[in-house]
């Protein structure tokens, strides 16, 4: 029982060293950059769906906490405090959906903003200050839209957007590095994403750029008189096949390993790869979402229906017309429509290493027989008769108005 104390006791110590240690760190940060005189805003640039960090990268010593402050324009009276003032609050991200309000979607951690699924509305000024007021940094965050992301195929000889030079500015994409391949020991593919930037000698200076003169297309830096102008870029997707080993795994022994080929010989169904899988029934006629546990935006993620590889060439949203089965810009698998032959096995790939499965089923459900009573049949009828009622009041309304034309040029007729 001592032991266990005395144990306890020591790894309790750590903690405390630890958590001393990082606050030092952070305090050491602190003290290498000085907060600007004049309070400048830093670009940055994220897709919708993307989680980022927003550090508050200056702040006096004697301040042990900091508030977020969120302005969609400068100097206005509009502003939403991004904390309670009490401490961090934080934010489970795996029950973040898209449709969520702002102050849902964030988290305070070691004085930085954490900005969950991030949303083309959430683009504006951040900045990180006191509960009085006193601001020390601040943010230009530009997060672009997949609405109308221009993807780019390789593969079949496709090519990415070419610069567009104005009279005052130009128009360019800035592509992040290539992910992973996105499966193993098969056929998989890589994406590149790409955001519009412009470069012009005419952005506003209070923002501060990583190039001279050049920031993201969505940045409050850019003239108002240049906002119509650009629409005429997207951001991009360019995708690739790639092909990549596996990494090396226990290999059964020579006998197991004989049994298992015979077995496979025979017509036995070979085993199901050994991930977690989900089990999930669906209505027919209704929609569904897989998301990649693990998986963001900016991740490889890959899916599989079975043995069938759903390779973004082909089930990428929007490569072809009225999709029911495709995979989003946010790694998210949809089914549109169930129908029964939809049901099956649902693999999906994160990084190149298979994470999990989702095996879905679609029950037959038999045609009830309606009856008066139902909701659906009690408002069929009323709009039935409804409309009933409109057409045979049209119907005399004209047929007044017809017998009163009638009638006048009977009296308007001159006597022989």
């Amino acid at each position: 029982m001592g032991r266990r104390l005395l144990g306890a006791t020591i790894l309790l110590s750590l903690v405390d060293v630890l958590q001393a240690f990082a606050i030092e760190k952070k305090g050491d940060v602190f003290k290498k950059m000085a907060c600007p005189a004049f309070l400048i805003f830093e670009n940055v640039a994220y897709l919708a769906d993307m989680t980022f960090e927003l550090p508050c990268k200056c702040k006096p010593e004697e301040v042990s906490s900091v508030v977020w402050y969120f302005q969609k324009n400068l100097h206005s009276h509009k502003t939403t405090v991004l904390t309670d003032f009490n401490g961090t609050v934080i934010v489970d991200s795996s029950h973040i959906r898209v449709g969520s309000d702002l102050l849902k979607r964030f988290s305070i951690r070691m004085f930085s903003l954490l900005v969950f699924r991030a949303q083309v509305r959430d683009s504006g000024h951040y900045l990180c200050g006191t509960k009085d007021g006193l601001f020390f940094y601040g943010y230009d965050v530009d997060v672009q839209p997949t609405r109308k992301i221009t993807v780019t195929f390789l593969d079949k000889d496709q090519h990415v957007q070419e610069d567009y030079t104005g009279k005052e500015f130009t128009l360019f994409t800035t592509f992040w590095d290539w992910t992973s391949c996105d499966r193993c020991g098969v056929r998989g593919e890589q994406r590149r994403l790409g955001l519009c930037y412009v470069q012009s000698a005419q952005l506003k200076p209070r923002y501060r750029t990583a190039l001279p003169n050049v920031t993201s297309c969505g940045s409050r830096a850019v003239p108002a008189h240049f906002q119509r102008l650009l629409h005429l870029r997207s951001p991009e997707v360019a995708i690739r096949s790639c092909l990549a080993p596996c990494p090396e795994k226990e290999v059964p022994e020579e006998g197991v390993q004989s049994i298992s080929n015979i077995i496979y010989k025979v017509g036995e169904k070979p085993h199901l790869p050994r991930v977690p899988i989900q089990y999930h029934s669906q209505p027919p006629k209704s929609d569904l979402v897989i998301t990649c546990p693990g998986a963001r935006p900016e991740h490889a993620v890959a899916w599989d229906k079975g043995s069938v590889r759903l390779y973004r060439s082909h089930y990428l949203v929007g490569v072809r017309k009225h999709m029911r089965l495709f995979i989003d810009h946010g790694n998210h698998l949809h089914l549109q429509r169930l129908h029964r032959r939809d049901k099956g096995t649902y693999f999906c790939w994160r990084e190149g290493e298979l994470v999990a499965g989702f095996q879905l089923s679609v029950p037959f459900q038999p045609r009830r027989q309606r009856s008066p009573s139902d909701p659906e049949s009690i408002f069929v009828m009323r709009a039935v008769g409804i409309s009933f009622a409109i057409i045979t009041g049209i119907f005399f309304l004209i047929h007044i108005i017809h017998t009163c034309l009638c009638r006048c040029q009977v009296f308007r007729k001159p006597a022989k």
